[in-house]
């Protein structure tokens, strides 16, 4: 029997008005993600990335279908699930400490202990000599890993990341990449990824989904079958730009059709 999935789109469509008419963003989307499964989303622009994104975190209810995460159909935001976005959504007059706590603090975690989580999840993220700085005094790259230590520190089973590395310089968005999965190996999550960067999706994931556009639908799901940990070896490997160009051509040379 097969173990039960972690996430669970069911036939899910999302559709909401546009200029006076009905408008498809997502149509009949079906896919099943493990558990501690590192998947990736990527696709044209307009092909529902996001919209499923935020019908996993609960954000929007779709028109037709169900998402499920652990069996039990989302209906609202939930702890079990960490949402990251591409604004740091940081409070400015918190520090880093402060800023990774406030989850913590809500849930009614003894100081002791929320001290120690704190401690622990600034370590993994590499962030533990910034704990009393302010977000003003931070780089893009540690605000992003300040946010990806706020999801982590509440300790919940799923990450929903909707394109956490966009707005930074190429090289900090690759030592972003290699600090995510650092992170992902020590402290497994269920992950789900959108990106618009094909490298990005190929050298994160276990499988790249790839998007089709208008109404929004899966067109291809490409397994990763490269090892971690993942390396500047494997980015430059003739076995990675195969995988490259295979999603490449599913995202970029789908049929007229698919993307008109």
């Amino acid at each position: 029997m097969n173990a039960q999935p972690k996430i669970a789109f069911d036939s899910i469509s999302s559709v909401f008005e546009l200029n006076g008419a009905p408008f498809t963003a997502v149509d009949r989307v079906s896919l099943d993600i493990a558990a501690n499964e590192f998947v990736t989303v990527v696709g044209p622009s307009g092909c529902g990335k996001s919209t499923m994104l935020n019908l996993a975190a609960g954000l929007l209810t779709p028109t037709y279908g169900e998402v499920r995460v652990d069996g039990t159909r989302v209906t609202g935001p939930g702890p079990e699930r960490g949402v990251i976005f591409q604004q740091y959504a940081l409070f400015p007059w918190l520090t880093v400490r402060k800023n990774v706590e406030f989850g913590l603090e809500l849930a009614r975690m003894p100081a002791a202990e929320r001290r120690r989580r704190v401690d622990e999840i600034l370590g993994l993220v590499g962030l533990s000599d910034f704990s009393d700085a302010l977000p003003k005094n931070l780089s893009g790259g540690m605000k992003q890993r300040c946010a990806i230590a706020r999801a982590y520190a509440v300790n919940p089973s799923v990450l929903l990341m909707d394109e956490p590395f966009g707005a930074l310089d190429a090289l900090t968005r690759v030592r972003m990449q290699d600090q995510l999965l650092a992170t992902w190996t020590e402290e497994k999550r269920t992950v789900l990824f959108i990106t618009h960067d094909v490298d990005e999706a190929v050298y994160l994931a276990n499988r790249v989904v790839v998007m089709a556009a208008r109404p929004g639908r899966i067109h291809s799901i490409i397994p990763v079958d490269l090892p971690y940990p993942r390396t500047e070896t494997i980015r430059l490997s003739d076995d990675f730009a195969q995988l490259r160009n295979h999603v490449w051509n599913s995202v970029y040379h789908q049929e007229t059709k698919d993307i008109a």
